[in-house]
């Protein structure tokens, strides 16, 4: 991988990792997040991005180790970071980077073994806790919270409690960490809002109180509007809430600009995958669609260069090579992923991207700029995390059917187009650790 040469006297930025949960791509637009689409607008935005794991503890896995679910065994909600995983924190930590996590982390309670070890309620232990030095963090934060008012705690275990809307509140350590930071060293900075994502036990997306109201209205997006689900009455909750996520970047960029750093700053702003709200299964993701893995990705920053929006594909998988690389830390051979085409860096484009499903099933996914090709094994996805024999689930042609609302993996005129697609995922499963598959007919595949 090629490292990038930073411009100017800039040798070590300051980097900023904005995540949101659960965020649609077709909502980062110039009316509901003017200032994300700024940053994207000076910098770059990536329209094809998309999720590697459509599901919130392996996609923030992946993120932190720059691997594949099955490699680094992450595999669903309830499987920590292994003991002694190398994260992104531990080299920018190596580095001369000073490093910071707050909001929701989802990396440390074990549920996979007999009663396991839980913190999703209580403080996560410093072993715990990825080697970010800075924390003001939850496990799991919507144990913790709900839209307003709740708690996290700091790198030592003491509960910090806040009043407000959430997404509010998480910034404010942000801009807290901003303000107080000595800036002798750089910063690494991750972000991880529960926004938009739903309150799981309230089963209810909740934007805040004020807002909820303007966007009544707001379009449902089309691919959404031939399925049933629950997006008429979720949707304007939703909505509101990423309109707040954006106005808390624009916050976070204020308090970069006032204290004279935001020039020597890069802000990337992602989110862990989409949400479907409940068209293509029972809930919100796990599932191959572009509603489900399709999501916002743009770089910005005063230390990033102006380019135009990037159509080329780029996957989560992609962030943390990219990430080191903007550092100019060297990538580890173990990362999985490409240094992604920002800043003039010369990239290796991508033919596909791959997306590993589990939980609800053993699921594989391929995804080319005009196709998509998901199979699914037999058995439970919560037990196991990969399979020999997979079975055809959907095969859809993007330029004409970009809904997906026409699943042609039985359909006999698209027979060379769905081997082709076989062989592309069998691909990209073997360059992820996994063995070779073997392919199946469906014996009854879903119309859609």
């Amino acid at each position: 991988m090629k490292a990038v040469i930073l411009y100017g006297d800039i040798m070590k930025p300051n980097i900023i990792f904005y995540f949101s949960d659960q965020q649609r791509w077709d909502t980062l637009n110039s009316e509901l997040m003017p200032n994300v689409w700024e940053l994207g607008e000076e910098g770059t935005v990536f329209e094809n991005s998309f999720t590697c794991q459509p599901v919130c503890g392996p996609a923030r896995a992946c993120l932190q180790t720059g691997q594949y679910a099955t490699e680094n065994g992450c595999f669903w909600n309830g499987i920590p970071l292994p003991e002694g995983t190398k994260t992104m924190a531990d080299y920018f930590n190596e580095n001369g980077y000073d490093t910071a996590y707050i909001g929701k982390w989802h990396l440390a309670s074990d549920r996979a073994k007999g009663l396991g070890f839980h913190c999703e309620k209580t403080a996560v232990p410093k072993e715990r806790q990825g080697g970010y030095k800075y924390w003001r963090a939850a496990d799991v934060l919507e144990f913790t919270s709900h839209g307003y008012d709740g708690f996290v705690f700091d790198e030592d275990g003491n509960k910090i409690e806040f009043t407000g809307y959430r997404a509010d509140c998480i910034n404010d350590f942000a801009v807290e960490y901003v303000n107080t930071h000595n800036d002798e060293k750089p910063f690494f900075m991750f972000i991880s809002q529960l926004e938009p994502h739903h309150q799981n036990d309230r089963g209810h997306f909740e934007g805040p109180a004020e807002a909820i109201e303007k966007y009544k209205d707001y379009p449902i997006p089309e691919d959404l509007t031939f399925l049933n689900g629950d997006y008429n009455e979720e949707y304007p909750d939703y909505i509101a809430a990423i309109n707040r996520l954006d106005e808390n970047v624009g916050r976070l960029v204020d308090a970069l600009k006032e204290k004279g750093i935001y020039d020597n700053t890069i802000i990337i702003y992602t989110s862990d995958h989409g949400c479907h709200f409940k068209t293509r299964n029972f809930e919100y993701k796990r599932s191959c669609h572009e509603s489900s893995i399709h999501t916002p990705l743009v770089f910005g920053g005063g230390a990033i260069k102006k380019s135009e929006n990037k159509d080329s594909l780029a996957s989560l998988i992609d962030l943390p090579p990219t990430i080191l690389d903007l550092a100019g830390i060297t990538v580890p051979e173990s990362y999985s992923g490409n240094v992604l085409p920002v800043n003039e860096a010369e990239a290796p484009e991508r033919d596909c991207v791959f997306v590993q499903i589990s939980e609800s099933h053993i699921g594989r996914c391929v995804r080319t700029q005009n196709w998509k090709y998901s199979a699914k094994a037999m058995g439970s996805g919560w037990y196991k995390s990969k399979a020999i024999h997979y079975f055809d689930d959907f095969l859809y042609d993007l330029r004409n059917d970009p809904c997906e609302k026409n699943n042609l993996v039985n359909n006999e005129n698209y027979a060379k187009v769905l081997q082709q697609m076989r062989n592309l995922l069998s691909r990209e499963m073997v360059n992820a650790g996994e063995k070779e598959p073997k392919f199946h007919k469906a014996l009854k595949a879903r119309k859609i």
